[in-house]
């Protein structure tokens, strides 16, 4: 699913805050405070011992801390720890498996248009774009103003780097073809294809007759599970037609 490196290690208690910093800014996108810790944690620390825990994960290259607030937000080795030991294969929530089911259900066997609508479905619940390519070399992407509307996003530069990579978004889709097996891929950061200001969740799928690419491109901070559980679920409905 992702390359795993040689991270260094956490003890329990360094994990429990990791993840509630990396669950809480991926909703929030607010660096998050040794105050909210102490009060969301179900343990008993005081706000300078986990303040003294953060300052280690720091250290280990797992957060920083932005220079404009008092909290901490994951960098992108964190993000790399937190799908490496934290994504499970939880099931899709029954909304959107009932949406995606009633669209599957609409069509008897595949067709380009079944994969779209599923994108469209798909950039919905991911609040990023979704992208799907077909074997004959067609494309379709949607929920490009889901990914412009992330915060992160708000800058003119960004804005502008991101507008060329949606321009050879095509191009890119087309590198990644053959190396894309029928494992969910998650790229993040400088190891994402697409941009390094971004990281993307990609799958093939495959029926009797066709083949192609799924995958959704949102911020570092998208919510890896949800968007894993998106592709997985999708990718088995259409290989079912």
């Amino acid at each position: 699913m992702i390359n795993k490196l040689n991270l260094a290690k956490m003890n329990p208690r360094q994990e429990n805050l990791f993840k509630i910093i990396t669950s809480q800014y991926i909703k929030t996108a607010q660096p998050v405070s040794s105050n909210f810790i102490a009060l969301a944690g179900n343990f008993e620390l005081s706000p300078a011992t986990i303040r003294n825990e953060m300052a280690e994960l720091e250290s280990q290259g797992y957060i920083y801390h932005p220079h404009t607030s008092a909290g901490r937000v994951p960098t992108e080795l964190g993000y790399r720890f937190f799908v490496e030991n934290f994504l499970t294969d939880a099931k899709l929530g029954k909304k959107e498996q009932s949406f995606l089911d009633k669209v599957i259900k609409s069509f008897k066997g595949f067709e380009p248009q079944v994969a779209k609508e599923l994108a469209k479905g798909m950039a919905e619940f991911s609040q990023g774009a979704v992208f799907v390519a077909f074997s004959d070399s067609d494309f379709y992407y949607t929920g490009i103003s889901n990914l412009f509307a992330q915060p992160e996003f708000g800058q003119h530069q960004l804005v502008s780097n991101l507008s060329q990579v949606i321009d050879h978004l095509d191009r890119v889709v087309n590198k990644m073809f053959d190396s894309i097996e029928t494992d969910v891929e998650i790229y993040i950061g400088s190891k994402n294809p697409f941009s390094p200001d971004c990281s993307s969740v990609v799958s093939k799928y495959k029926t009797k007759n066709n083949s192609g690419l799924l995958g959704i491109l949102g911020p570092t901070r998208m919510d890896y599970q949800t968007n894993f559980n998106l592709i997985k679920y999708s990718q088995e409905l259409i290989n079912n037609l």
